[in-house]
């Protein structure tokens, strides 16, 4: 198998008209020849030297063990699922799904391996890639918020088309968008699995980045459940409220920041890879975007400016 490099030109930009499931089980895109093998309706054996890894992969680390595992099962049975491929030219492939599947026939010592051919051109691959590494059972919450982000930044999907993309909700997809903005400790922390979802959602719900590492801390430090971490958010915010308070029941802003406008603010958010806060006061307000150092701030505005 050649090269399973990563480094490959970005996809140019540009509308998406079909998804994974789509593109898969149209039969305009399958030129599978069938004179050689066939089983399932259209698989061919190919040779692996003939293949090619996708530039687009999305997950660059595969477990060691479970490669070991799954080639060991590779030589006793046969790669039972064939992995899906694009024609590149004469005898040439490269992979549209499949890379560990592949990886484990080359350590079984199989020369070839049964694969579906299909037509596809780079953006569809990007988001077939990114798409298939999403369905993964066994991806942190970081790994698929940043396959969601890619699909809306390079895809240029929109967040409704995202959900329908991926058979998720939008609220869903927003979640898991807002994971984001967290502090790097704390996506660290949620991605080798410290912290549940539960908690970077309760860790969410303080707007200080600084607070939202000393809840992270805490949480870690004393073992706290999701409930624990919420009623410790509560009472952070019950004192803060009560905090030089005049006994006056303070007057409620004339407009609320509802679903429409939070889509807009998350947008943002991941253009600037920030955490913009907007806080509603009265009939006014103000537009909160936090920067840690000059370079950051510059990297905000050059995004900024870019789009405007």
């Amino acid at each position: 198998m050649n090269s399973m490099s990563k480094d490959a030109n970005k996809p140019k930009k540009g509308g998406l008209g079909r998804g994974l499931s789509a593109l898969l089980n149209n039969a305009e895109t399958d030129i599978t020849v069938s004179s050689e093998y066939r089983a399932g309706g259209g698989v061919q054996l190919i040779d692996i030297k003939d293949i090619e890894a996708n530039p687009f992969q999305p997950r660059t680390e595969f477990e060691q063990k479970a490669l070991d595992e799954l080639s060991e099962s590779i030589k006793v049975h046969g790669l039972i699922q064939p992995v899906t491929v694009r024609k590149m030219g004469y005898d040439k492939y490269q992979l549209i799904s499949g890379e560990r599947r592949t990886r484990a026939s080359i350590m079984a010592g199989l020369e070839r391996i049964p694969a579906y051919i299909r037509i596809a051109n780079d953006q569809e691959m990007l988001e077939m890639a990114l798409i298939e590494n999403i369905q993964r059972e066994n991806l942190n919450p970081i790994e698929v918020s940043l396959s969601y982000k890619r699909l809306l930044e390079e895809c240029q999907l929109k967040q409704e088309e995202l959900g329908d993309r991926v058979g998720k909700d939008r609220s869903t997809v927003s979640n898991y968008l807002r994971l984001l903005r967290l502090p790097d400790e704390v996506q660290i922390g949620l991605k080798i699995n410290k912290i549940s979802m539960g908690h970077a959602k309760a860790i969410l719900s303080v707007e200080d980045p600084d607070e939202q590492i000393a809840l992270y801390r805490r949480i870690e430090k004393e073992n706290l459940s999701v409930r624990g971490a919420e009623e410790v958010v509560k009472q952070a915010k019950a004192a803060k409220g009560g905090a030089g308070s005049t006994g006056k029941t303070p007057s409620a802003p004339s407009f609320e920041i509802d679903d429409a406008l939070k889509m807009k603010i998350d947008k943002i958010n991941t253009l600037l890879s920030s955490q913009m806060m907007v806080k509603p006061k009265g009939n006014k307000g103000e537009i909160v975007i936090p920067f840690k150092n000059y370079e950051e701030l510059e990297r905000i505005l050059t995004n900024l400016a870019e789009h405007e």
